[in-house]
């Protein structure tokens, strides 16, 4: 008997799945994505899984009319080669995170009749995930009041790396490895005003974005740990006294629970505007702030600096659950 992993597209996806096998290790993992995404980089070399298979499929939501009929035609062709594999492993569950890579093998799951338990990482439903969540037999949510757990699969290291911010003396501000040039904007826009306040800077500006960056930084006389990409990025949330930074699950989930208060600056073009959502999960908790991109008030960011920040952080411990990973882990042996 095997469990049956599955899903991904991108690294928030295919996070879940690597934090969650890593308290798998006495059972028979299989992956099952997508030639398309990341599915490859992440798996196609972990010895984790005794086997791995990538199929050729891609999402349906951005295609346009001949190309929705085209991706739903190689879906219908990998979902049959699923229900194969179901057999031939006797899978037990299939666990699903998600992404138009896990559609062949959840939609699988539920035509032979086996367990299917899905995690959703963002506020809003995925839309495969929303159309699946009736037939799951477990749907986890850090969101949703009826979920199973609550817990976020994070690792250790980010709670170990929890303490009481009070007072802003670093800054930390992060737009993903890739960057985003409105933090990054905002970042230089207020960085003479941080100066002045004797505030450190750590800024995530982008792998293609450094040099730009830094040059600016060195051209307001102002020094700042500048990156793009980094292994270290739990070692900086830790140094941090307040952030300011997208919203993606991941890194809302660990700067929550590093219990960093934040700003929050949406991807605005995030699917059915999930970013926003993450946010406003915690925002209507009062343990975080939010602007829109395109409303971004220097001011008022500005201010936020000198508020006593010791509720929020203290909010933040109280209310993040730890070792998602492993009671997900311990669900799925369980079926």
């Amino acid at each position: 008997m095997s469990i049956l992993m599955t899903g991904g597209g991108t690294g928030g996806h295919l996070a879940i799945i690597k934090a969650v096998k890593e308290h798998l290790s006495d059972e028979e993992l299989i992956y099952v994505g997508s030639t398309k995404g990341q599915d490859k980089q992440w798996f196609e070399h972990d010895d984790d899984f005794s086997q791995k298979y990538f199929f050729d499929t891609r999402g349906v939501v951005n295609q346009g009319g001949l190309g929705k009929i085209k991706s739903l035609f190689m879906m219908g062709g990998a979902m049959l080669k699923a229900m194969k594999l179901i057999r031939k492993h006797k899978a037990k569950v299939v666990f699903s995170v998600g992404g138009f890579s896990a559609a062949p093998m959840a939609f699988a799951a539920k035509l032979t009749g086996t367990p299917l338990v899905i995690h959703e990482q963002n506020a809003a439903l995925g839309s495969l995930n929303k159309l699946l969540k009736p037939y799951a037999t477990h749907f986890i949510s850090s969101y949703l009041v009826e979920s199973p757990i609550k817990a976020y699969p994070i690792k250790e290291v980010f709670f170990e790396n929890a303490h009481l911010r009070s007072k802003v003396k670093t800054i930390i501000f992060l737009g993903g490895s890739q960057g985003a040039k409105a933090i990054n904007t905002l970042a230089l826009d207020i960085a003479p005003k941080l100066k002045e306040k004797g505030i450190r800077i750590i800024h995530q500006a982008g792998v293609n974005n450094v040099q730009e960056v830094e040059k600016a930084y060195a051209d307001l006389g102002i020094e700042a740990e500048v990156f793009g990409f980094t292994t270290k990025l739990a070692e900086y949330m830790n140094e941090a006294d307040f952030a300011i930074a997208r919203s993606g699950a991941s890194t809302l989930w660990e700067l929550s629970a590093t219990a960093v208060p934040t700003l929050y600056i949406p991807y605005p073009y995030a699917a059915s505007d999930h970013q926003y959502y993450n946010a406003q999960f915690l925002v209507e908790k009062n343990l975080a702030w939010i602007m829109r991109e395109g409303k971004i008030n220097n001011e008022k960011v500005l201010s936020l600096l000198d508020e006593d920040l010791s509720i929020v952080s203290q909010g933040l411990m109280d209310i993040v659950e730890k070792d998602g990973s492993q009671k997900i882990a311990k669900l799925l042996k369980e079926i």
